[in-house]
């Protein structure tokens, strides 16, 4: 999911200044940040010397007529990361945090980020940028009425800004007097020249059908088939998401950090397919497929990436509707486009059919969390046995776990940087270790691992918080807590079509019952081999209501600043609930399987119904994930599994009687659930 439409959470902006998309904010390791009021100004060696960059940059202004330049993080497809080549913003200003924008007028040049990154920009911009310690386009409208004189021109690469927020820009400046305009060639690529990081240019290849849920033929038909049924009759549809394309044609490459896609844009209308990629990066066996040889209404044309302004509007000059998802368009694309012409929805239909899979792509996802179980069993095994020897960091650990998903039968690397986070380290939600800064594993602190695998049949998702010492009574009733709400949502039973922020309370509410809460999102969907952020699914006011055969992550969490943090997270697919009156109702099904620890759970604030669900939660990894692990004479992993699925008592840990453990430990080899 693109960073630019993850919800902030006011009451805890460090923690979630963009939930749930992972961004790293880098601890520099410096205890210094730049004074540039001091005689002569004092700069930390971290900071990057920008002044040839910018007056290149101004020269693209001055040749354009202009008096400021908008520069924001983003790229021309809305992405949750971004390839080198569309670091704009990190190139022209030194600030290599994950979000903010910056703004370069003839004078002056500033950045605007949140408060995650406000240290880590003092550390990294010289004294030629002033820092703005605010977020959103309003306060950037207000310093650019105060800095550009009326009548001057302020300009903006349309290809880099979201449909709402040109809106909000433009909004902010009418009846300023000054003009916003749209360039569609980036000035900051012309200042960076030849230095640019080349596009990627590895080959964009197809799925094999035994990791599709339905051929590119099937998914094309399914589309006209809503195109033909909608009110206002469209005659075509414009996809700008990259995991659109790659999901519409079961194409996959690597232009993106994490995820499978390649540049590109679809124009898909009744009698044709357009393709808009780079042609050289097509092998002649993935030409066939496409049936790009052919001109009809089941052969996709590719047409160069860069003439897709063009030829939209191009084909806007005809008598047609064009329906596109705004949220991920781009203004370039929108402004050229007449507004008799569009149809306008959130999510295009691509976005909202690829987010219910079928029974084949279900089962292909199943299949994946198996095998990532089984690399993350692996590693809590080596944890267990390493951490107390001194020898594992956060950083080691991360590249450890990150090995072990590589050796997996269809891997093709993380699906997000990998959240190996120790002690107080763990209480910064998004914080990721680098090979510089990092803490040293403990036995006597929590250990958070927030981490996932990309595989050919799909994305996976899992965070598992652990402590191999004596934690505190109240780290354990937090984590209790934690897996209560973990719980309470994952077996709710709710009607079908209802919105996942109707029932997103159901995770917070045993932290709520004693004053404790958590400031990020409570769940986002996941795909395919695809986003591991895929939208519109969720628990978020702008996520769609909930159907069956969606997947899901539940992860709520709770942190204590400058101590420890807890979070807790699972992907569960929407299933069909069995309820005693008939009705359409709704509940989850659990496809991570991998245990809790036990040495965390206060095991007496379990309700007898959350202690059953764990139980049998415990049986079903038993018998999953343990033939696995004996198929691949995993024997320590097979061991560990089920000394830590053993079936948990109602009584209070250390009050258990020797009767009660052989009544378990019997039942657990005859197979029946407690």
């Amino acid at each position: 999911m693109a960073r630019a439409h993850w919800g902030c959470c006011p009451w805890l902006v460090l923690l979630c200044a963009c939930a749930w998309g992972h961004p790293k904010a880098v601890d520099l390791g410096q205890d210094d940040v730049r004074n540039c009021s001091s005689s002569p100004p004092y700069l930390p060696v971290t900071a990057v010397d920008t002044t040839e960059r910018l007056a290149a940059l101004r020269q693209q202004l001055q040749n354009q007529n202009l008096s400021a330049y908008i520069i924001p993080d983003t790229d021309t497809h809305m992405n949750e990361y971004i390839g080198t080549q569309d670091e704009r913003r990190a190139w022209i200003s030194g600030f290599t945090g994950s979000a903010g924008t910056a703004v370069v007028t003839m004078e002056k040049a500033a950045v605007w980020t949140d408060s995650r990154y406000w240290i880590q920009a003092e550390r990294q911009m010289d004294c030629n940028w002033e820092l703005h310690k605010e977020v959103g386009t309003t306060p950037i409208v207000t310093w650019l009425l105060t800095e550009i004189p009326t009548g001057e021109r302020i300009g903006f690469d349309p290809f880099l800004l979201s449909i709402d927020t040109w809106k909000s820009y433009d909004e902010g400046l009418q009846d300023s007097e000054r003009q916003l305009v749209s360039i569609p060639t980036n000035l900051v690529d012309l200042a960076w020249g030849s230095d640019r990081p080349l596009v990627p240019s590895e080959p964009i290849y197809a799925l094999q059908e035994a990791f599709t849920g339905s051929t590119w033929q099937e998914k094309v038909s399914d589309i006209r088939s809503q195109m033909q049924a909608h009110e206002n009759a469209p005659t075509a549809i414009l996809l700008s998401a990259l995991e659109e394309t790659a999901w519409l044609f079961n194409l996959r490459s690597s232009d993106i950090p994490y995820n499978p896609f390649f540049y590109s844009y679809a124009l898909l209308t009744n009698s044709s397919i357009r393709l808009f990629a780079n042609k050289s990066r097509f092998s002649s066996e993935t030409l066939e497929y496409l049936n790009s040889d052919c001109i009809g209404p089941m052969c996709v044309q590719l047409e160069d990436y860069s003439q897709i302004r063009d030829s939209v509007q191009a084909y806007a000059s005809e008598d047609v509707k064009i329906w596109i998802g705004t949220s991920y368009t781009t203004y370039a694309l929108y402004e050229v486009i007449p507004k008799e012409k569009l149809i306008e929805d959130t999510y295009s239909p691509v976005m909202i059919t690829k987010a219910v899979k079928n029974s084949k792509e279900q089962a292909l996802l199943k299949a994946s969390h198996v095998r990532d179980a089984v690399a993350m069993i692996r590693y809590l095994v080596w944890l267990e046995k390493n951490v107390p020897k001194g020898t594992v960091d956060e950083y080691s650990g991360a590249e450890f776990v990150n090995k072990l998903r590589g050796e997996e039968e269809y891997s093709a690397g993380p699906s997000f940087e990998t959240i190996s986070a120790s002690g107080l380290n763990a209480a910064l939600a998004h914080y990721s270790p680098t090979e510089e800064v990092h803490r040293q594993l403990s036995s006597d602190e929590i250990y958070l691992l927030d981490s996932g695998g990309q595989y050919w049949d799909g994305t996976t998702d899992i965070t598992r918080t652990v402590h191999w010492g004596t934690p505190t009574a109240f780290q354990k009733e937090a984590y209790t807590r934690v897996l209560m709400g973990n719980i309470d949502l994952s077996t709710l039973i709710f009607p079908a079509d209802t919105s996942g922020r109707v029932v997103e309370a159901f995770a917070r509410k045993a932290l709520w019952d004693v004053g404790l809460n958590y400031g990020h999102g409570t769940g986002h969907g996941i795909g395919n081999f695809l986003c591991v952020h895929e939208w519109p699914v969720g628990f978020q006011s702008n996520n769609i209501a909930m159907a069956k055969g969606m997947f899901t992550s539940i992860e709520p969490g709770y942190y204590q600043d400058g101590e420890f943090g807890i979070r807790i997270e699972d992907v569960a697919l929407v299933v069909e609930a069995n309820t005693k009156y008939p009705g359409s109702y709704l509940t989850f099904e659990v496809v991570s399987l991998v245990p809790y620890d036990r040495n965390l759970i206060d095991v007496s604030l379990l309700s007898p119904e959350q202690l059953q669900y764990l139980n049998s939660y415990y049986q079903t990894i038993r018998e999953k994930v343990g033939p696995e692990l004996q198929r691949r004479n995993l024997l320590d992993e097979f061991t560990w599994l089920q000394e830590h699925t053993e079936p948990l008592s109602a009584r209070a840990p250390g009050t258990t009687s020797l009767a009660s453990v052989l009544a378990a430990s019997t039942l657990s080899i005859l197979g029946w659930s407690v």
